[in-house]
């Protein structure tokens, strides 16, 4: 579980979703599926210098309320990989 004692001291907390394809049996996964969930009481015990990064689409594993958190940095996270990846194709396909 996520709390006071696993973000203290961290700079950044990094979320994924459990993957469900990699569970041989369902129940084995809906056991622990929601089991690291933030939620803003994750977030007011985390450091105030901490943020919150994800790879998006998210499931259930962020709770939509902690967006509004300053700390929660991953729709900029996912606009700078887009950019990133706008600049690759940009370079790859040689138009400038």
């Amino acid at each position: 579980d996520l709390n006071e004692a696993t973000t203290q001291g961290a700079n950044v907390l990094y979320v994924t979703r459990v993957q469900q394809e990699r569970f041989d049996r369902q129940q084995d996964y809906d056991k622990v599926k929601n089991s690291y969930a933030v939620t803003t009481d994750v977030m007011s015990a985390a450091p105030p210098d901490m943020i919150l990064m994800h790879p998006l689409p998210r499931l259930d594993e962020i709770s939509k309320s902690v967006d509004s958190d300053p700390r929660a940095v991953y729709f900029t996270q996912m606009q700078n990989g887009m950019f990133v990846r706008m600049a690759l194709l940009t370079l790859i396909l040689g138009k400038p």
